[in-house]
């Protein structure tokens, strides 16, 4: 049966049509985008990312590393509570003030110098040997994510969204192992803080200044000078202003550990049992020469990068102002009154943070602690002033809003959603 040349012609033009469109892709599903992303490759810092922004990994299903170490808060507390909520109900409060997690990369190994001066570690009290070894601690503490044990923190991880990212980062069988996985989970928090370029920005207007990029004001200037001032601040003394001999920008801090004699935070909970000292290094559980009496009531230095975004200072949170913090140093001594409560007699009770026999090691010898009751600070009211404007000048060009921001307070931000 021959064919029509009408109907040659039309079959032609058809084929003709069908050749020249295009083939167009199949329809992405939500269902396949999931699987596509959850089984998209990731390296190590990408997955640490992950598990730093996990609520589920709390016992409470509300709380993750990033949320006592808040990105827009220079990594560490978004408010001005001294110890943060946590626990399996959100009910249960810190004992510390939370320590940015900004430019810890730099920390060197904990270590004590022949001159018994100890320096490096992680955590207020140097604790922690790594990074990783940092994050334990909080996962498992019971009044933080409130694991209670590296099997319970192995077990939300393998029901995590991004388990099967976790086995191509570290093999199939990573999550098979409690304490193995564990150490994986250790190692990728630990990656993404020293590879995610913002724990480490160095972008303040400081950095800036040092690089030939902008100009310090008058005031600032004058601060920076009081800063270096041997017999004035001495800040650079434990607080570092110059460029390393690398020429890495500073880190404003030597990594050493110091006792201040801060006064008692009554405001922590933990505090309302006068029986509770929190001693720092001396009872870190490192052994030997860091067990020694001599350095109860010592705890790390910490940078003074972002130090102006900061709503509570020192390690138990007692002071509530970037000002009151400067002249907390220069009138510790000469108007103690100031700082601390008076005892059943009326009498200044210096210290009462620490043991009677630990007052021995409260640094008052260095500049500008070496002042008593009567002598002048080694800073007047408008040198304060403008230490703390050159302070505001150590903030990351991101967080630079959060500097001149009030921060929640205590009184407004309570546990739980």
């Amino acid at each position: 049966m021959k064919s029509s040349p009408r109907l040659l012609i039309l079959i032609a033009i058809l084929l003709s049509l069908a050749g020249c469109r295009k083939a167009e892709p199949p329809a992405m599903t939500a269902a396949s985008a999931s699987v596509n992303q959850s089984t998209a490759a990731l390296s190590k810092a990408e997955l640490g990312r992950l598990i730093f922004h996990d609520v589920s990994l709390s016992a409470s299903g509300r709380q993750s590393c990033a949320s006592c170490h808040d990105p827009g808060h220079a990594h560490a507390q978004p408010n001005a509570i001294a110890g943060q909520p946590g626990g399996a109900a959100m009910d249960q409060r810190g004992t510390r003030a939370v320590p940015s997690l900004r430019y810890l990369t730099f920390t060197p190994a904990f270590g004590i110098d022949d001159e018994g001066t100890p320096s490096g570690g992680f955590n207020w009290d140097g604790s922690a040997d790594t990074l990783a070894a940092q994050a334990e601690r909080p996962l498992l503490a019971a009044n933080e994510m409130a694991n209670g044990s590296r099997a319970a923190v192995v077990d939300k991880l393998r029901r995590a969204a991004y388990a099967a990212q976790f086995r191509q980062v570290y093999g199939e069988r990573s999550l098979d192992d409690v304490d193995t996985a564990f150490l994986h989970l250790g190692d990728a928090l630990e990656r993404f803080q020293r590879d995610a370029p913002e724990f480490h920005p160095f972008t303040s207007k400081y950095d800036a200044w040092q690089a030939g990029k902008a100009e310090l004001s008058a005031v600032e200037q004058r601060g920076l000078k009081l800063f270096n001032d041997e017999k004035k601040g001495n800040c650079a003394a434990c607080h570092p202003s110059a460029k390393a001999d690398d020429g890495r920008p500073p880190l404003f801090t030597d990594h050493t550990y110091d006792a201040l004699g801060l006064a008692r935070n009554r405001l922590l909970p933990v505090n309302a049992d006068p029986a509770h000292v929190d001693l720092g290094l001396c009872k870190s559980g490192r052994p030997g020469p860091a067990a020694d009496d001599a350095q109860c009531g010592k705890f790390k230095v910490p940078t003074l990068r972002n130090v102006a975004t900061r709503a509570v200072f020192f390690h138990n949170g007692q002071i509530a102002s970037l000002r009151d913090a400067v002249a907390f140093y220069v009138r510790r001594d000469t108007h103690p009154a100031e700082w601390y409560p008076k005892d059943g007699r009326g009498k200044v009770a210096k210290y009462d943070d620490l043991p009677a026999r630990h007052h021995k090691n409260v640094n008052v010898d260095e500049v500008p602690y070496d002042r008593k009751p009567g002598q002048a600070p080694r800073l007047n009211a408008a040198e304060i002033d403008d230490l703390v404007a050159f302070l505001h000048t150590l903030t990351d060009a991101d967080l630079v809003t959060r500097a001149a921001a009030p921060m929640p307070t205590g009184a407004s931000v309570k546990p739980g959603p």
